[in-house]
């Protein structure tokens, strides 16, 4: 079935072409493609594919799977998250006109690497020092499939929004502890009295925070308006090889929650 809802989707594609208007598409490529592919189409890591010199045909089909949730890829899921995300708010247009652009650029050379540092991948988050003092734990929740066990806190500012019903201002700031579970005699997680696992090892924070126009260079399709996100090792460093894009493409449909995911915890906050 998914066979045959790919070749209709390719064959209707076909059928439909229309002129592309390669200025267009370059423009689109240059505001959003360019955080993961590059302005031409080479990309900015081995872990994602080079567009530049790819068949059009071939371009608009994936982007329409993408954008119609055919595609997924279970196994790369926050890089499809980040697809998913944006090509559901790409006209048929924009997309004839994006893979045009693509198609026009000379094919990247084996191993060609663009040498772009976008705005978007990178996070301007630094790792909130103070957070074991002065902010809020919130909420806990267990992750069986990773065998983790995360929990967050939330600084003043955004508590004190929340618990209002106002959208989390500028300042707000939200951070996760992320462990691993203590395992029992038969290799399971161990749970507390209040049912959530023992943490064992703290493996890294996840974190976002917002500030005054730290939105103001990531284009609209993927703004979270002035949140930016991070991951930090257990030593508070700043993960290496993340790309803000993915956060923020995972985060945009939540505009109505504040582009979180636990904000009706924060709001239940005693």
């Amino acid at each position: 079935m998914k066979t045959l809802l790919r070749f209709a989707t390719i064959l209707a594609l076909a059928q439909s072409a229309q002129a592309a208007d390669i200025e267009a598409g370059k423009r689109l490529a240059e505001t959003v493609c360019a955080a993961c592919h590059g302005v031409t189409g080479i990309s900015v890591s081995d872990t994602v594919p080079n567009l530049a010199g790819q068949r059009s045909r071939y371009l608009e089909a994936q982007l329409k799977f993408f954008k119609d949730g055919t595609r997924k890829e279970p196994g790369a899921v926050s890089r499809a998250a980040l697809m998913n995300a944006v090509a559901a708010q790409l006209s048929t247009e924009e997309i004839v006109n994006v893979a045009a652009y693509f198609e026009s650029q000379p094919g990247a050379a084996p191993g060609a690497k663009s040498g772009l540092l976008p705005n978007i991948a990178v996070t301007k988050m630094a790792f909130p020092e103070e957070y074991g003092r002065f902010f809020r734990k919130y909420y806990t929740i267990n992750f069986p499939a990773a065998n983790e066990v995360r929990f967050y806190y939330a600084n003043d500012i955004a508590l004190r929004a929340a618990k209002a019903g106002t959208p989390l201002p500028d300042g707000s700031i939200l951070l996760a502890e992320v462990f691993t579970a203590k395992l029992d005699g038969n290799k399971k997680p161990a749970t507390g009295p209040d049912g959530f696992y023992l943490p064992d090892k703290l493996t890294r924070y996840t974190g976002m925070e917002r500030e005054a126009d730290w939105g103001t260079d990531i284009p609209e399709l993927l703004r979270n308006e002035n949140w930016n996100y991070a991951i930090f090792t257990s030593a508070k460093q700043p993960q290496q090889g993340v790309n803000q894009a993915e956060c923020l493409a995972c985060h945009k449909p939540l505009s109505r929650v504040s582009y979180t995911f636990t904000l009706k915890q924060l709001s239940a906050t005693k």
